[in-house]
């Protein structure tokens, strides 16, 4: 159960998942499974996000430990978003673009 306002939650998830979709991607194949053929953010809580991802026509869950640590305030989420996009462009060996 998450601690988070289900409201800020779903806010949240419809940015990511409406703005951020190729990232979803890229820590989908980072951190869950190379193959990746697509991923969406279904949900986060203090210890992590939580994403759909979609591997050779099968779907699975899979929680991805947030970078710093667990979190507890909306502020944090993105900051740890952000730190796991950044990671994923590592490990992809993929340039990460510019925060705002």
């Amino acid at each position: 159960m998450s601690a988070f306002d289900p409201d800020v939650v779903q806010a949240i998830l419809r940015h990511m998942n409406g703005d951020h979709t190729d990232d979803n991607i890229l820590i989908a194949r980072a951190f869950v499974d190379p193959s990746a053929e697509a991923s969406v953010m279904t949900g986060y809580d203090a210890d992590g996000g939580i994403w759909e991802v979609t591997t050779s026509g099968s779907t699975r869950s899979a929680t991805v430990a947030w970078p710093n640590g667990p979190i507890a305030e909306r502020p944090d989420v993105r900051r740890e978003i952000v730190a796991l996009y950044d990671e994923a462009c590592a490990v992809l060996g993929v340039e990460p673009r510019p925060h705002a």
